[in-house]
């Protein structure tokens, strides 16, 4: 990873930056971890890209907490299962 978890939190802190350009940072962490995991990577690698993840959206929720709990239940959301 190219990022340090606190910097969740530090991102989340900033009070320069308004909540649109906090959660578009975080959703670029997310989307670069998402990115650098291929078919190579082992499933524990997977595992905590999910993690980290779930803490990034986590994160989003204190800022705009309609959006956060989006994302979480989208990954909640188990895709096999057939509504």
């Amino acid at each position: 990873m190219d990022f340090n978890v606190n910097e969740i939190e530090k991102i989340v802190s900033y009070k320069t930056w308004n909540a649109k350009k906090k959660t578009d940072r975080l959703l670029e962490i997310d989307c670069s971890m998402y990115c650098n995991v291929g078919s190579d990577s082992t499933k524990s690698e997977k595992e905590e890209v999910r993690r980290y993840s779930r803490k990034i959206y986590n994160a989003i929720k204190k800022i705009d907490p309609t959006m956060g709990n989006l994302f979480l239940q989208a990954m909640d959301k188990d895709p096999t299962k057939k509504t």
